[in-house]
């Protein structure tokens, strides 16, 4: 038996020569892909898109649509070619032993005729038609981390969230068929280039006073303005959907859907023209709700409360609207909220409805508020932007308590707590006296003055012009 003294030479060595081996990294696993989609356009005898899942080895067996009702019956094909039609029982299809191929039709016209046009069931005509991917595209029951899938479409160009590759296929992870964001079909595309961005456009529709050119410019406008908000532009590729409505002169209405990467959907009149584009709101709205990460669960006061504040700075700061318009539309906004909110407690209004005048406004007011105290509380010299950047760098979702505490970090002292159940328990809008007073926003019969005050160095450093740091 070695000697103390030898066992240690001896155990030197080896490690000497352990350390000389090079063990190679261990290989990730393989993510094989479990399901193969494939989407064909059909214009006759009306318009549909007729769906088949090809399940591979190992693929789930029980699926669903996120969004049940646009499909009754799925067709599933044995591997000797027998036929079995399966029918979708609230939202879910149980797939029988021993099939390979699943196959439907979601039918867009009929589905429209049923429910009525909107963003998610589909709305369109011609050959340029909408819908949300929930209301398709059958997914997994239950999505593990790992699931991987391939997605391609036919007879028409399509614009979804993700980017095919060289052959049109678009590589998915699970979370891509739950979280499956909006999609185009058919219509007409265009692009806009920021230096730190791309947005794909599908204009899917005609207008009667706007140029394809023009609406990508709107829309240019509204990003360049996100950027007033945010040092850059929240993701490097996003996708839009603008779809004409008929009779009407100006935007109307807009949508994201938390895919990955975000999309998001724009309703514009028809007839709208370059000065309803110019005064609009709705499409830079959409965008800011990119600046914040999604809030799981759903804290629509403070989403829709950041991106309604935001609205009105953005346009003042990139010069498309004056500083004092912009405080006329505050408080304008703030009076509609008022009046919605019919002297209940904020937390009664919130809690009511997700898309009240009160639920929007009575946000933005709470976003002001914590936009002032930040720069009370440092000086002037950190903000709510900057809360929104380091989110960011968080992650791409966040809760509402994450939300306080990257406040609290930004402003060096805790504000988020006591001024957040300061509005929640008192009367919604009781706040908006005082604080439009210290930032030297006045109103009177002659309507919305701006005077030197307390905070009147805050007001200006809200409004005033900002650069993001990046130059095109």
């Amino acid at each position: 038996m070695p000697c103390p003294r030898i066992r240690v030479v001896l155990g030197l060595l080896s490690w000497l020569v352990l350390s000389c081996v090079r063990v190679p990294p261990a290989t990730p696993p393989v993510q094989r892909v479990a399901l193969r989609y494939h989407v064909t356009y059909v214009r006759v005898p009306e318009h549909a898109l007729e769906v088949e899942v090809v399940l591979m080895p190992g693929a789930p067996r029980y699926f669903r649509f996120t969004q049940p009702g646009g499909v009754d019956v799925v067709s599933a094909y044995r591997e000797e070619g027998t036929r079995l039609d399966v029918e979708v029982v609230d939202g879910g299809v149980r797939v029988p032993s021993g099939v390979r191929i699943l196959r439907y039709r979601y039918a867009l016209e009929a589905r429209i005729r049923g429910r009525g046009p909107d963003l998610h069931s589909g709305l369109g005509e011609g050959d340029a038609w909408h819908v949300a991917g929930r209301a398709y595209l059958l997914r997994p029951h239950e999505v593990s981390p790992g699931l991987r899938a391939e997605l391609s479409v036919s007879e028409a160009e399509a614009l979804l969230p993700w980017s095919p590759d060289a052959r049109g296929v678009y590589h998915l992870r699970g979370e891509d068929l739950v979280d499956s964001g909006f999609h185009g079909f058919g219509g007409r595309r265009c692009q806009v280039v920021l230096v730190d961005a791309v947005i794909d456009v599908a204009l899917l529709g005609h207008f009667t006073h706007l140029s394809d050119a023009r609406v990508c410019g709107w829309l240019e406008q509204a990003a360049s303005e996100v950027r007033t908000v945010r040092r850059a532009f929240p993701h490097p590729r996003i996708t839009v959907r603008v779809i004409p409505v008929r009779g009407r002169d100006a935007p109307l209405f807009g949508m994201v859907l938390w895919s990955s990467p975000p999309s998001i959907s724009l309703l514009l009149g028809e007839a709208s023209t370059e000065a309803s584009l110019t005064r609009d709101w709705v499409a830079l709205h959409e965008m800011l709700h990119l600046t914040h990460p999604a809030l799981l669960p759903r804290v629509s006061w403070l989403s829709e409360g950041l991106a309604t504040y935001f609205t009105e700075l953005a346009r003042a700061r990139s010069g498309r609207q004056s500083a004092q318009r912009a405080w006329e539309e505050l408080v304008d906004g703030f009076a509609r909220g008022r009046r919605s909110a019919r002297g209940r407690t904020m937390e009664q209004v919130v809690a009511s409805s997700d898309f009240s005048q009160g639920t929007y406004w009575s946000g933005a007011l709470f976003a002001l508020h914590l936009d002032v105290e930040i720069r009370r509380a440092t000086g002037n010299t950190r903000h709510l932007e900057d809360v929104l950047e380091l989110l960011a760098e968080r992650g791409t979702t966040s809760t509402l308590g994450a939300f306080g505490v990257a406040v609290d970090s930004v402003a060096g002292e805790p504000v988020f707590d006591a001024l957040l159940a300061r509005h929640l328990s008192r009367p919604a809008f009781v706040e908006m006296e005082g604080l439009l007073e210290a930032l030297g926003v006045t109103v009177g019969v002659a309507g919305v003055s701006l005077v030197e005050a307390r905070d009147s160095t805050l007001r200006d450093a809200l409004d005033g012009p900002r650069t993001s740091g990046i130059s095109r």
